[in-house]
């Protein structure tokens, strides 16, 4: 696509969607090339010293840098612990790295500093090694974060979405679209009296329920930018089956649908921060889901659809309304600089 090979750099090129995709592999994978990397996941996965361990690194540049549910110090523990989580890892330690805009307020970096404290133990992890730089006032915009993340692969780590199979079920485990629609009203002025909050939290625990359960997912992702339709087209795209999803059974709340419909978005390509994308066997599909329900960040987590050998490549979403409708992975997020 034109924009994807432009000379200069739009925000749509760091939203997670095509220009994204084509950024990274046209200018990065084009010359860092190597088995590791070339896998594609969030998250590297490595063989040190005998152990199997999961790498990840993730920047967090969000505006508003406080929001409804959250800050971006959550959302730094939050992003790089989920992405180690949802690749089969148990994740054990972070680094961070901050940089300053000259003249940023010292009690709000307290607070921030407070948060990721906060939720890097909830989450069970250690903030090991970290780095701080400051640049000049205007050359910055406030804070931006960078954390990086170490953990311990499990023996059955998903296989991705080539491990998919026609028959197995796909599960989410909560409402698509709460952090999106937070970040978007925090944006546009909207009051939220019904108290919506983004849905950032470390889904550590929630998948070692999985695993505790006896489950063994074929894949999971976290639908941050891009959304859920970003992953379930990744997820059709990266295999040789079709996936279908049941727009009834989508869990949206109804105050996500109703900021959408103001402001003519959909809640399935709005990003979420404490959502995973799970695919499971059909016979361990009522394991997965009670497993899911049994904890506090999936109590509302439902069976949204079908891998189906039918049009492979491609997602299908049937209709409330009984029709179909094909989803894609979005050119751009609607929304820059929403984690």
């Amino acid at each position: 696509m034109a924009e994807s090979r432009s000379r200069t750099i739009s925000l749509g090129h760091g939203s997670g969607g095509l220009l994204t995709h084509d950024l990274v592999h046209e200018v990065f994978g084009a010359r860092l090339a190597n088995p590791v990397l070339d896998g594609g996941g969030d998250s590297a996965l490595l063989e040190v010293g005998g152990a199997r361990i999961a790498f990840t690194t993730d920047s967090f540049v969000v505006s508003p840098l406080v929001f409804p549910g959250g800050d971006i110090g959550k959302l730094a523990v939050c992003g790089t612990v989920n992405d180690l989580a949802v690749a089969g890892a148990v994740p054990r330690f972070l680094s961070l790295a901050v940089v300053l805009e000259e003249g940023f307020d010292r009690d709000l970096l307290e607070r921030i500093a407070d948060s990721i404290a906060h939720t890097a133990a909830a989450a069970e992890v250690l903030v090991v090694t970290g780095d701080t730089k400051v640049v000049e006032k205007g050359k910055g915009d406030g804070v931006y974060l960078n954390t990086a993340g170490v953990g311990l692969l499990r023996p059955a780590a998903p296989g991705g979405a080539a491990s998919a199979r026609p028959g197995d079920v796909v599960l989410v485990n909560g409402p698509c679209g709460d952090h999106g629609a937070v970040i978007v009203s925090a944006r546009s002025g909207i009051e939220l009296s019904s108290g919506l909050q983004s849905d950032c939290a470390p889904l550590g625990g929630l998948v070692a329920a999985l695993y505790d359960a006896g489950v063994t997912p074929r894949f999971m992702r976290d639908p941050t930018r891009g959304g859920t339709a970003g992953v379930l087209a990744e997820l059709a795209r990266g295999g040789a089956c079709g996936v279908e999803v049941d727009e009834t059974s989508l869990p949206v709340r109804d105050e996500v649908r109703g900021v959408c419909e103001l402001l003519g978005m959909d809640p399935l390509f709005l990003a979420n921060e404490g959502k995973v994308i799970v695919v499971v066997p059909p016979e361990q599909a009522a394991a997965a889901l009670a497993a899911l329900r049994g904890h506090p960040h999936g109590t509302a987590a439902a069976a949204i659809g079908a891998i189906t050998a039918a049009h492979p490549g491609q997602v299908v979403l049937r209709t409330r309304y009984g029709g179909q409708r094909l989803i894609d992975m979005p050119v751009s997020d609607p929304l820059p600089r929403i984690c």
